[in-house]
């Protein structure tokens, strides 16, 4: 089965750390569900060429047409991954914008992934007081695992920290989006290895 994955970028900068991190998010949900048989179509809305047409929405009330094909793209997704920069400690101005001109039902129970970037791993706590209250207050459902990359993060070849939280959250998207095909280890029986009570008395004895 195939599935669509809407991919919002709010980076400022070309390139940007925050496009690269959105990239390496969907790529890791495809090659996941891919591996479990299903087929994702990833759709890049990238918000810095949608700034003024942003602008015009909020004055006007109606989306110019490059900003309605965008809004369209997240909407109909099967899923979605929001990645935004952080400044002042939040989101940025056009994430929120971006959010703000979507209909209030729009992501209601639509399966998500929220990560950030900044230049150091101060502002890692945006996901939680920032982007997680967001997407809840729209109802998406989003996933347990959320992506923090820093600056440092990018360069760092050795320790693969930044992948093992990109692959987790990846598997997490995945799970909601494909359910019957993506394949998750069984949870470990806590009641396999159980020492005999007779044991537990000798050893206290």
């Amino acid at each position: 089965m195939t599935y669509t994955v809407a991919v919002v970028s709010a980076g400022l900068s070309q390139p940007s750390s925050t496009r690269l991190l959105a990239d390496r998010l969907a790529e890791a949900v495809r090659a996941q569900v891919k591996e479990a048989g299903g087929e994702v179509l990833v759709e890049v809305v990238e918000l810095r060429p949608l700034a003024h047409a942003l602008a015009d929405n909020l004055v006007t009330g109606f989306p110019p047409p490059e900003l309605e094909a965008a809004i369209a793209a997240v909407t109909s997704a099967d899923a979605l991954v929001a990645v935004t920069p952080v400044f002042t400690a939040s989101y940025a101005g056009l994430f929120k914008t971006f959010f703000d001109v979507l209909d209030k039902d729009a992501l209601a129970g639509k399966p998500t992934l929220v990560a950030a970037t900044a230049g150091t791993a101060r502002h890692s706590l945006v996901l939680e007081h920032a982007l997680r209250p967001l997407f809840s207050y729209l109802r998406a459902v989003v996933v347990p695992t959320a992506v923090f990359a820093a600056t440092e993060d990018f360069g760092d070849t050795t320790s693969g920290q930044l992948q093992e939280r990109i692959d987790r959250a990846a598997g997490e998207l995945a799970a909601l989006l494909a359910p019957s095909t993506v394949r998750r280890a069984p949870a470990p029986d806590p009641f396999e290895e159980v020492t005999p009570f007779e044991e537990l008395l000798r050893g206290n004895g």
